[in-house]
């Protein structure tokens, strides 16, 4: 049994084959239902996670905003990229806009709240770029960390291609990448 469940909140199906003919309606309710979240997501990065780590992150505007391709927005957004790199809110390792999302590879200082950057981040363009985001956004650390860092790039680098707007990841105009990546200086025994 999972750590904190109850009997009462598992859930057990007939054997399988016993629902064979049933309808719908007919078939055995369990009484606690997954229903998804009932709330925001918090992108809290745990205290165990490495300070170097690095994060695909992904953004999203909301339906029928203006493409973030458009070359005046464009500009200005990779601008910020960059400002927010040399300031070190942020490690950009790529950053890539795609007409309607970006897709990221960045590390955050210690002491910052990946949260607070990306919204701070997406709030300034709001206001001064008039683009309108997606609630949150979809963040997933690369675990094995930079072991996987140059199969998340090449994804990130294909979307283009993919999506049939340049015929190689090198026609693509709308990419920032930082020249050097930190070196990954600790023993493979103290990576989780």
């Amino acid at each position: 049994m999972a750590r904190g469940a109850t009997p009462s909140t598992l859930i057990c199906l007939p054997p399988l084959g016993t629902l064979a003919g049933m309808d719908d309606d007919d078939a055995p309710k369990p009484p606690n239902v997954y229903l998804g979240f009932g709330g925001r997501l918090f992108h809290r990065v745990p205290e165990w996670v490495r300070d170097d780590a690095i994060f695909h992150i992904r953004v999203r505007c909301a339906p029928g905003g203006k493409p973030l391709t458009e070359p005046d927005t464009a500009h200005a957004l990779l601008a910020a990229v960059r400002l927010y790199h040399e300031r070190q809110r942020w490690c950009a390792h790529l950053f890539l806009l795609m007409p309607d999302h970006w897709h990221a590879l960045l590390s955050f200082p210690s002491e910052a709240s990946m949260s607070r950057v990306i919204g701070d981040w997406k709030k300034y363009h709001a206001r001064h770029s008039g683009i309108a985001w997606q609630e949150g956004y979809f963040d997933h650390r690369l675990r094995a960390h930079l072991a996987q860092l140059d199969e998340k790039a090449a994804y990130v680098r294909r979307n283009p291609v993919a999506a049939g707007l340049c015929a190689r990841e090198d026609d693509w105009p709308w990419q920032w990448q930082a020249n050097d990546i930190p070196p990954d200086t600790r023993p493979e025994s103290s990576q989780r």
